[in-house]
């Protein structure tokens, strides 16, 4: 009877175990889950974990297909969840009780968390992080360019670069002293700002040498001396930094833009103890810069600078002193309606003489 009980016991300890060292499907980008951060979880925890790397269009997708199910954490774009969420319903809340608050830098928590909430419920927490701003060379512009509107000074005329896209309509509005995510629900408003913005191109047109349209063609063009400031990806001017000690990557004085890829919680996913542990896990700040030396661009794990690549981690604190991390805009959903506003003014400012 004793023999009976104790391994009655001993069998459901084992359940319980097995219970617990759950198989965490991870859907992620590249660099995201590197093969010797996976490693170090699954030794550490029991769990195992099946990557599965994607991109926004794909990670939406496959979860509308499913409800949600199929996999157990997700990291689209924070821009990609609210309104997939009230479309679809392909996500659950997070329970933040659960995540170790304290290995977040609090302006990326804090901002995420707002724009990724639902309902009252949070569905949305940060990961991987980057911006946009400006990459000049300083020696020749960093005395004149401070800020987005300053590509039009006439100290720098005919050497500027920027796309005609949405984030130099974003940019321009910002340093024109406007904020135009706080007017994405306002059609009204937004369609003010960005007639402000187009003026503003409009008359910069004189003072760009070319819009550049793929990263390698901008970074021949600042090499080269053609171009000395331009709006670009804070890791293009740190690729830059490597040739040319005087070339980076500068955050502007109104702020740099800002993405940031998430954790979310599938709806029908199974593991959420693993997910979790492994968030908590990688937002390690050494964890992390593993990842960043994987990704090449930093997460929101504050104090992971400190242990990246020693030349990574100058170029990363030069660009970004903590003012101008708190400063970052970061990128809300976009409303339906608005980018067909921006796209009639890029098309004006692109025909205009």
């Amino acid at each position: 009877m004793t023999k009976t009980f104790l391994l009655a016991g001993t069998m459901l300890a084992g359940l319980v175990s097995v219970a617990q060292a759950d198989t965490l499907r991870l859907l992620t980008w590249g660099g995201y889950a590197p093969d010797d951060v996976v490693a170090m979880f699954e030794e550490k925890t029991g769990h195992t974990v099946e990557v599965t790397k994607s991109n926004n269009e794909e990670m939406i997708a496959k979860l509308r297909a499913t409800g949600g199910g199929g996999f157990d954490l997700a990291q689209p774009s924070q821009d990609r969840i609210m309104g997939p969420q009230m479309e679809f319903g392909i996500y659950k809340p997070i329970d933040v009780s659960k995540l170790d608050q304290d290995l977040f830098i609090p302006s990326m928590l804090k901002a995420t968390m707002a724009n990724t909430t639902v309902g009252g419920d949070v569905y949305g927490v940060p990961h991987v992080w980057g911006t946009s701003g400006l990459v000049m060379n300083t020696a020749m512009a960093g005395d004149v360019v401070k800020d987005y509107t300053d590509l039009c000074a006439p100290e720098v005329a005919g050497k500027v670069s920027y796309r005609l896209k949405r984030p130099t309509l974003i940019g321009f509005a910002f340093a024109m002293g406007e904020d135009p995510f706080a007017a994405y629900g306002d059609e009204a408003k937004y369609k003010e700002i960005m007639g402000k913005v187009e003026a503003k191109l409009t008359e910069c047109k004189a003072n760009v040498k070319t819009y550049w349209g793929g990263g390698d063609e901008l970074m021949n063009l600042v090499r080269s001396g053609e171009v000395v400031a331009s709006m670009a990806w804070d890791t293009g001017g740190w690729k830059l930094n490597d040739d040319n000690a005087d070339i980076t990557f500068v955050a502007p004085a109104s702020g740099a833009l800002g993405w940031i890829d998430t954790f979310v919680l599938p709806a029908k996913g199974q593991a959420d103890d693993a997910a979790y542990a492994w968030i908590n896990f990688v937002m390690q700040p050494e964890i992390a810069a593993m990842i960043t030396a994987a990704a090449g661009n930093f997460t929101a794990s504050a104090g992971a600078d400190e242990f990246a690549e020693d030349s990574l981690k100058a170029k990363y604190q030069a660009s970004f002193p903590q003012e101008a991390i708190d400063n970052i805009k970061w990128y809300p959903p976009v409303p339906a309606g608005l980018e067909a506003i921006e796209g009639e003014v890029l098309d004006r400012v692109q025909a205009a003489n």
